[in-house]
């Protein structure tokens, strides 16, 4: 079994686990590696996402199913009548939320590959009466849709779950429609990281050891073809967080937090597919 096939698998069980653990008052977070609330503390990059209008026109099991880093429905315009993806949608918070926003007209597809999760969302699609919705069940850096198909793609705290990120763009590129937009919540590093998390299988899968770093994936996001790229901080981790997260895992918690103090964000990822370039005109008519 090859190397990103074991991660793939090891993310695939972890959150098969999660979706199960979903409908417990108690449940593992995918960006921490202890639970939401582990002596009193709640995770710090789980925690406080959505707002309360937001969670309560939502079913219970979706909220504790939402395992992300930051709340992309919030921060990106999602307009009535758009078609939206969102990569790795889990319980379905967000497809839930954004189908609100798109209104009858619109569409929104959740990509799931873990048949925990697909199964957990669309019940939750149920209890929620959303019927312009859909979930589909495959891998991130293969996704099942036509070329241009959707307005927009967002994501919450999955792409860095990705072994082959370069891929995961390039799809999104491929299904995005000219002009369409890329907007993702992401956990990101600034700076270099220590070897010890990046040889994390445990930190891989709770999103941190395969984090990319920001001009990293501002440069792949330029390189797949993709314009206006920023990324917005929305949360900097400290080294009191570092230490809750890196618990259980078997690092020396105390000299590795110092050393991400401050490295590790919730970044909001956008960047704009080009819109189409009209068709050149040879005609004598067209070019007089």
């Amino acid at each position: 079994m090859s190397t990103e096939q074991e991660l793939k698998e090891e993310i695939k069980a972890r959150y098969g686990q999660a979706a199960l653990q979903a409908k417990r008052p108690e449940r593992r977070s995918c960006c921490g590696t202890g639970t939401v609330l582990e002596g009193g503390k709640l995770d710090p990059i789980t925690s406080y996402l959505y707002a309360d209008q937001e969670t309560a026109v939502l079913p219970e099991d979706a909220v504790r199913a939402s395992l992300g880093c930051g709340n992309p429905t919030a921060l990106a315009h999602i307009m009535p009548g758009e078609t939206v993806l969102d990569l790795g949608s889990g319980g379905g918070i967000d497809v839930l939320l954004s189908a609100r926003r798109v209104g009858p007209n619109g569409k929104v597809y959740g990509l799931d590959m873990t048949d925990e999760m697909l199964e957990l969302a669309r019940a939750n699609q149920v209890k929620a009466g959303v019927t312009n919705v859909e979930f589909l069940k495959g891998d991130i850096d293969h996704i099942p849709l036509p070329d241009h198909s959707v307005d927009l793609i967002i994501s919450n705290c999955v792409i860095n779950l990705s072994p082959d990120k370069d891929r995961v763009l390039a799809e999104a590129f491929r299904v995005l429609k000219p002009g369409g937009r890329f907007a993702v919540s992401d956990i990101v590093i600034r700076g270099e990281m220590p070897a010890e998390i990046q040889r994390s299988l445990e930190l891989w899968a709770g999103c941190v050891a395969g984090a990319l770093e920001e001009h990293d994936y501002k440069a792949k996001l330029a390189r797949t073809g993709f314009e206006q790229v920023s990324i917005e901080a929305t949360r900097v981790y400290t080294a009191a967080d570092a230490r809750d997260l890196f618990e259980g895992t078997g690092l020396d918690v105390e000299t590795i937090a110092p050393l991400v103090d401050g490295k590790f964000i919730s970044g909001f990822v956008r960047a704009t597919k080009p819109a189409a370039q009209p068709a050149a005109c040879c005609s004598t008519t067209c070019c007089s």
